[in-house]
């Protein structure tokens, strides 16, 4: 089965199962999330947006783009002088972990190629291993680049306070409100989709 079939599948038991996803389908559609193989462009780009602002991080990814000429070449980025890369803007904090990433890569401690084929929580203890990549990043990229259907980030403010904006909530649900919630809704074993209707929420 397609990606985008397997998601309209999980949308529509979604909205059999649960009212609140049902609601926010007709005001929001389909997911936009899709599966994509720029693996080492998103971890980078993900490194570099910590702790600060959209515009911040947009402007540092383009200089650090222009200067090694892609984002998706471990080697490339590897060669770059550290003080060119502070130069971009990029910390010294961010800089070890753009280094660890790429050394994680060219050495295989990292196989990008075959992360289509692992499962969800060896990803997460891979990436993890990775200076400067978390918990919360490793399912991002689970969801946003893999597309995996069943990844319930609940360490996401955003997903956390959609789930009290939508069910009424009287505070921002943690871990184990929010597993509980997703058992309750029957959210399995599509959570990414339900995580997404969550963010909407917000909005």
């Amino acid at each position: 089965m397609s990606f985008t079939a397997e998601l309209e599948k999980g949308v529509r038991t979604l909205i059999r199962r649960d009212r609140v996803i049902r609601d926010l389908k007709r005001q929001h559609g389909l997911p936009t999330f899709r599966p994509h193989g720029k693996y080492f462009t998103t971890l980078v780009r993900s490194i570099l947006s910590q702790q600060i602002s959209g515009s911040a991080a947009k402007t540092i990814i383009g200089r650090v783009s222009e200067v090694v000429g892609t984002l998706n070449d471990p080697r490339l980025l590897s060669e770059v002088p550290d003080d060119l890369l502070r130069s971009c803007g990029v910390s010294s904090q961010k800089l070890s972990y753009l280094r660890s990433l790429s050394e994680h890569v060219i050495e295989g401690k990292l196989k990008l190629r075959s992360l289509s084929r692992v499962e969800d929580e060896e990803i997460i203890t891979a990436l993890t291993d990775i200076k400067g990549i978390g918990v919360w990043t490793a399912k991002m990229f689970l969801l946003f680049s893999l597309g995996r259907l069943n990844v319930l980030p609940y360490e996401d403010l955003g997903v956390r306070k959609g789930a009290m904006i939508a069910y009424g909530l009287d505070e921002m649900p943690g871990k184990a409100e929010l597993e509980a919630l997703s058992s309750e809704c029957g959210w399995e074993p599509y959570q990414s989709i339900a995580s997404w209707y969550m963010w909407r929420a917000t909005e």
